[in-house]
């Protein structure tokens, strides 16, 4: 079962924080263990106060039974005393009884000799003296159940505090050691995982990077981000593909239409200059020279057609001179009419001087003519700017109109073909290609924009 990334990485400090708890857990529950003894400690602590002060009371009333014994009569203020310490020997023999084990016996002795010293029922010697006879002996025998308890908790306490710090720090050391190796062996094992599939990754998309463009394998189910990763690069890659095999038919297109336009131009071009020539030389005789005027002028507009067929297939100027130089011979030789918008084309220094790959050239010139072309055919427009010029570290063509305008999504619902060859030409080469408003009143503002960090730079 594989985790999620997230699991995978809180997996270790989980385990140790869990042990730690544990640890945490038992120590209080042996502490806790030991606050029971020493509360019990305590209460024994007051329990032995509590048989002196009864051992007290009973030697006072003892005294003072001893003077009634002698005088026969008591004074109102010893009178006053006896009940004094009868109630405090009664509230500490209370306290003794409920709260240390006690024998039943013993219970009703001291029971019945407190029923013997209440003043309530008169102050009798003879009753006095037994009762009080025999509340010393239970507090003797109290006392010495106190004393047992009190050395048998002393020496369980010191046995309880020497095994609690023995054990504690065995356990504490045991439990940090197993937390520790716990931890670190969960950090290695997932670390090791995740990094080994990172590496991967990096791999993957190094050949990528590289030329080989060889997916990695897809997961069967996606768990985790770096799963997700590995998909989207999977995708990437084959889109890639996809996006190499179709500059790579482009390319070739392009390049059949030059090897074309050479042919046309070295055989055909030259069969027709060689009869131009034979009919220019008919032309001196009298009988020919007004057939040859008409062939020539025939055979004129023939290789004008034709090399405006060899310059549509693959543009000689684009070779030549550069990108700038294409497009403006191109604007001058066909739309520079009368009948036609009027246009303002510029073209900056830098824009002339970048290295562009010749497929990338070939490309920008293919879409600013459809560009221009769409401006005449559908935006109704009277003037129109074409520029090339580079902002920010691209090459920027931009193609902008006063026409009636449009908006490019639905024109691309309604099956513009134009449009979406444009854009596709554009992401061949690693252009963006977008519509915006026009600078004009109204219009429309076409824009591609090549960055130039390596891309499309001639090789």
């Amino acid at each position: 079962m594989r985790l999620t990334l997230k699991h995978q990485i809180l997996m270790a400090p989980a385990a140790v924080l869990l042990m730690l708890a544990l640890l945490l857990g038992f120590m209080q529950y042996t502490y806790w263990d030991l606050t029971v003894k020493r509360q019990k400690a305590r209460k024994l602590g007051d329990m032995i106060v509590a048989i002196v002060e009864a051992d007290m009371a009973v030697q006072r009333l003892n005294n003072l039974t001893e003077v009634l014994k002698g005088h026969g009569l008591i004074a109102v203020d010893r009178l006053e005393e006896v009940v004094k310490l009868y109630l405090l020997l009664n509230a500490s023999l209370e306290r003794i009884l409920s709260h240390m084990e006690v024998p039943e016996d013993t219970r009703a002795i001291i029971g019945e000799a407190l029923v013997g010293l209440d003043p309530e029922h008169g102050i009798e010697v003879e009753r006095y003296e037994s009762a009080i006879s025999k509340l010393r002996s239970q507090l003797n025998v109290l006392a010495e159940i106190a004393k047992k308890n009190r050395e048998r908790l002393g020496s369980v306490h010191a046995q309880d505090m020497d095994e609690l710090v023995a054990r504690t720090t065995f356990i504490s050391i045991l439990v940090l050691g197993a937390a520790i190796l716990l931890g670190s062996f969960l950090s290695l094992t997932f670390a090791r995982r995740l990094l080994r599939r990172i590496q991967v990754l990096s791999d993957s998309a190094a050949r990528i990077a590289g030329g080989n463009l060889s997916p990695p394998d897809p997961p069967q189910k996606v768990v985790d981000e770096l799963d997700d990763l590995t998909l989207s690069i999977n995708r990437m890659t084959e889109r890639l593909i996809r996006v190499v095999g179709a500059e790579k038919l482009l390319e070739g297109a392009e390049e059949e239409r030059r090897r074309i336009a050479m042919d046309i131009h070295d055989q055909t071009l030259s069969d027709l200059s060689a009869i131009l020539r034979g009919i220019q030389e008919l032309k001196t005789e009298d009988i020919c020279r007004t057939n040859a005027a008409v062939l020539e002028e025939d055979l004129q507009k023939a290789m004008t057609n034709l090399r405006e067929v060899m310059d549509n297939l693959h543009p000689q100027t684009l070779d030549i001179l550069g990108l700038g130089a294409a497009l403006e011979s191109h604007l001058e030789r066909h739309l520079a009419k009368e009948n036609l918008p009027e246009y303002h084309f510029y073209v900056s220094p830098e824009s002339e001087n970048a290295e562009l790959a010749r497929l990338v050239r070939l490309t920008i010139y293919r879409i600013a003519v459809e560009a221009v072309h769409n401006v005449i055919k559908h935006a109704n427009a009277t003037r129109y700017e074409v520029n090339l010029d580079i902002r920010r570290g691209e090459l920027v063509l931009s193609v902008e109109d006063n026409g009636i305008g449009f908006n490019p999504l639905t024109a691309s619902a309604r099956g513009g073909r134009g449009l979406h060859n444009m854009r596709e030409r554009a992401h061949a080469i690693g252009a963006r290609a977008t519509w915006c408003r026009s600078r004009f009143s109204t219009g429309t503002r076409f824009e591609l924009a090549l960055p130039l960090n390596g891309v499309g730079k001639e090789v």
